[in-house]
């Protein structure tokens, strides 16, 4: 085997390392970002902050939950909004707690920036 290099040695002829560039416009794939255990849920690209364990769907669809059941505030109960959960609750005898509830479900359905009770924000699915 005359001119080939010994057993253990890198490949000659221009390339560094065993890595040859990629030709005819081939671009590598991004790396994925490395896993952050203080972030297990992604991190929100906007600001950068860690998601909250909590989803924005369904902390909504709980608030719309006074529709159906007549009980308000049990969103923002499973949210961390531990206040605003018992005025809404304490208000459903006079229905603003209803109608207070109907509409906050809403808001946190198309906001963007609804958080937990530590200010993380919501995820979004």
């Amino acid at each position: 085997m005359a001119g080939s290099p010994p057993q253990g040695y890198p490949p000659q002829g221009g390339q560094q390392g065993g890595y040859q560039q990629p030709q005819g416009g081939y671009q590598q794939p991004p790396a994925q970002a490395p896993y952050d255990p203080n972030a297990p849920y992604g991190v929100d690209p906007r600001t950068g902050i860690p998601y909250s364990d909590k989803q924005k769907s369904l902390a909504g669809f709980l608030q719309l939950l006074a529709l159906v059941v007549g009980i308000g505030g049990i969103g923002r109960f499973y949210s961390g909004h531990i206040g605003i959960g018992v005025a809404q609750l304490i208000l459903c005898c006079t229905g603003i707690g209803q109608l207070w509830s109907i509409i906050d479900g809403i808001i946190l359905l198309t906001s963007e920036t609804a958080t937990d009770g530590d200010g993380r924000p919501l995820r979004p699915n």
